[in-house]
């Protein structure tokens, strides 16, 4: 792709999230985070038992984001948004004063082949990405039941310089997602953004 053509798309896809979601935000200062909402159990029935956090839902299938709000409509939530945008992008682009302080993972493409590791989400320009967007422990939740990206965004967490996997915290909210329930076994993850380094 040329780009021009593709500079042309990423402002857009700016555009857009200006104009349609960032309004949300007004005069809110933290969020919770879905990336790969699906169809949105998850973040409905997580938002329901955390009623005092802003959840967000992020996907890139717009059919997935219209049942997911259907679902929150039904539901009466009104602490849920749901967002068509490319997770990098949206990360980026939030507002200054609007910090992330939970990130949910779960179960993402693997994307298994050697050569296509690189469109991986648990990359380390991705937690570059979500360190500048978080403050001090913030949660990085991460479950997937694919063993060998497990141990691969295990090691990528590890030597990140402001991620530090917390093994003793709790898991925030359980609730059987699609692949969680067609998977034989899983593994799950929280890393916790570090201080800073002076």
């Amino acid at each position: 792709m040329p780009l021009a053509v593709y500079n042309s798309i990423l402002e857009q896809r700016l555009a857009e999230l200006h104009a349609d979601f960032f309004p949300l935000l007004r005069g809110r200062s933290q969020l919770t985070l879905e990336i790969g909402c699906g169809h949105g159990h998850f973040l409905t029935a997580y938002a329901e038992a955390h009623p005092n956090e802003f959840c967000v839902g992020i996907d890139l299938i717009a059919d997935r984001l219209q049942r997911a709000e259907r679902k929150t409509t039904r539901a009466g939530r009104t602490n849920v948004a749901w967002v068509q945008a490319e997770a990098g992008l949206l990360v980026e682009a939030l507002p200054r004063d609007c910090l992330l302080t939970r990130i949910l993972v779960l179960f993402p493409d693997p994307w298994p082949k050697r050569r296509h590791w690189k469109n991986r989400l648990i990359q380390a320009a991705f937690l570059d990405a979500l360190a500048a967007r978080t403050a001090s422990g913030a949660q990085l939740c991460f479950r997937t039941d694919h063993a060998p990206y497990f141990s691969y965004a295990l090691d990528a967490i590890r030597s990140h310089a402001m991620w530090r996997i917390d093994d003793a915290a709790a898991w925030p909210f359980e609730l059987a997602t699609v692949f969680q329930s067609r998977a034989d076994s899983y593994q799950s993850l929280i890393a916790v953004r570090s201080r800073k380094e002076a």
